[in-house]
């Protein structure tokens, strides 16, 4: 059973030799990150949720963000060097990453999207991202998830300390 359980997250972890945790949960529909967390009982701060937008020269973006943070969409666009970007349409999410919303991991994205960090990140010996479906939730260091995707640890939350639950 644990075969059917790989996502390819999970697989592209494996094949680079980077340890992860597995947590799984029901989940049927989508449901938000700040919910996932206090489902499955992992800490809020360390539960990171997975932005895409687009920048005004039609780049995709990814951006790792912890769940009770709001993206600064201008700080954003600077960490990408765009003049500006904004969200991915919630119709586009699959076809562009190639996950479902709620399950959108930074891993193993359709193409090699530029990938950003929140940049507290860092400061965890683990976080805990989307494992590529819904219902499923990957925990590794900061440093191997940046390692696997190529990603850089930037600062792009908004200092306000809001948050956008959806």
């Amino acid at each position: 059973m644990a075969k059917e359980l790989k996502t390819n997250a999970m697989r592209i972890l494996e094949r680079a030799g980077i340890e992860y945790g597995l947590i799984t949960y029901e989940c049927d529909e989508f449901i938000d990150g700040i919910h996932v967390a206090d489902q499955t009982g992992v800490p809020r701060e360390l539960s990171y949720k997975t932005l895409l937008a687009r920048g005004k020269s039609g780049g995709i973006y990814c951006y790792v963000l912890p769940v009770e943070e709001e993206i600064d969409l201008k700080a954003a666009a600077r960490a990408a060097g765009e003049k500006s970007i904004e969200m991915l349409h919630v119709k586009e999410i699959q076809a562009v990453s190639g996950y479902v919303r709620g399950g959108v991991s930074p891993i193993g994205l359709k193409k090699p999207f530029p990938v950003f960090v929140e940049e507290e990140a860092e400061l965890a010996d683990k976080i805990y991202v989307s494992g590529g479906r819904r219902g499923t939730t990957l925990s590794l260091r900061p440093e191997d998830l940046a390692a696997a995707v190529g990603a850089q640890f930037v600062h792009f939350c908004r200092e306000d300390g809001g948050f956008t639950e959806k």
